[in-house]
Parts: C-alpha cells; structure tokens; sequence
C-alpha cells in the first residue's frame, strides 16, 4: 500500500507516519507539508505542499488527512478556508476510483451543518462534501481525547499544557471511557486497517477506532 500523508508534524499525523512505517502492508509514504518532519526512513519521502498540483500520485492508494487547525480566536470565514476549502481541494486532486481517503474530524462534529457551534459545523459539511467525492472509499474519523504516546507532542502549546496536566488521568479515562479516549496508536493503526480492509461504516468514533 502506498500512503498520502497530510499533517505529518501534527500530533495525530506523526502518532499515524510511526504506525505506517512499522507496518509492513505500507510500502511507502509520502508527507506533503510546509515544514519538515525530521523522519528518515527508506520507505518516507516528503515534499513541500507547494509542490503538490506536478506530482504524479497515479500510483497512491491512500490518503490519510490529519492536517487542521484549532478554531480557537478564528473567524469562521477563515476558519472554513483552512478547514473545508484546503482540504477539498487536496482531495478533488486525488479523488480517483482506487483512491480511499480518510479524513481526521472530531467527535461532536455536527453533519447537519446547522448546530451553534461554529468548528462542529464547519467539519460536518467537510465530512458531507468528502462523501460526494468520486473516491473508492471515504471514512471519516471522530476521535475524542487522543492520548499521544511515545514521546509524541502536540504542536500547540495550549494542548501541551493540558496534556502534561492531564497525562496521569489518561490511562485511567481510557479505561473507564473508551467510548470518548483514543491514541495516537490505535489511531494510526486504525487507519491502515481501514484503508486495507475498509470498515462497515464511514463515520468512525473513538470506540470504532479502538476496536479496529
């Protein structure tokens, strides 16, 4: 299987770019971003996003998009162009029939584009407008509290922050709320099963993700 990577410096994409190179099943990955991830692997290559509309992806089985942006201070016009605009445009590149695109939301996403809240919205017609897509397949990942694991940080400060406050409670909500706790581990491999195997629905909880 040969991987499309998205978000690759990201705490979810680099808990998913470490399940995809342990993995034999993938073959290669290939991480489009702005920044550098600092992975050497002979199996990962990378290139700048800007690079994106002369590569040839003819060859590429998967997409896995863990690129986003925390909605926090952000208008909503602005926060739909890097949400929803950016993301469909990188996926109606790549919407070919062997293509399976799989897509990081977050529990609480709202598919009635309607709700108060104004990220739930925005996510939902994301979701909405992937499924249209005329891919072999398209799943939608919801995750709650991703527990990052082996030395994997967030980017963000604020989620920093909160993950070194809460890290001694995490293990124990896991327990105690699979429903609503995940890992950056059980994310990654959960993508790649998805993309060999597919799954029996496209819009995948926390709880879906752990078992798969």
């Amino acid at each position: 299987m040969h991987v499309l990577l998205f978000g690759t410096t990201g705490m979810v994409g680099q808990g998913v770019l470490r399940e995809c190179l342990l993995d034999p099943r993938v073959e290669k990955v290939l991480s489009i971003g702005r920044s550098k991830s600092g992975q050497q692997h002979p199996k990962f290559e990378e290139v700048d996003i800007r690079d994106f509309d002369s590569l040839d992806l003819t060859a590429y089985d998967a997409c896995f998009f863990c690129l986003g942006v925390s909605s926090a201070g952000m208008s909503e016009d602005d926060y739909r162009r890097v949400t929803y605009d950016l993301t469909l445009d990188v996926a109606k590149k790549i919407a070919t029939p062997r293509m399976t695109f799989i897509y990081v939301s977050g529990a609480g996403t709202d598919s009635t584009e309607r709700g108060r809240t104004m990220w739930a919205r925005v996510k939902g017609a994301t979701e909405n407008a992937l499924l249209k897509l005329p891919l072999e397949a398209a799943y939608m990942f919801r995750p709650g509290v991703i527990q990052p694991l082996h030395g994997i940080k967030s980017r963000t400060t604020s989620y920093r922050v909160l993950y070194a406050i809460t890290w001694p409670l995490l293990p124990v909500l896991k327990r105690m709320l699979p429903k609503y706790v995940t890992t950056t581990e059980q994310v990654g491999r959960a993508m790649i099963n998805v993309a060999a195997n597919g799954a029996p629905k496209t819009i995948l909880e926390s709880e879906d993700i752990n078992r798969l």
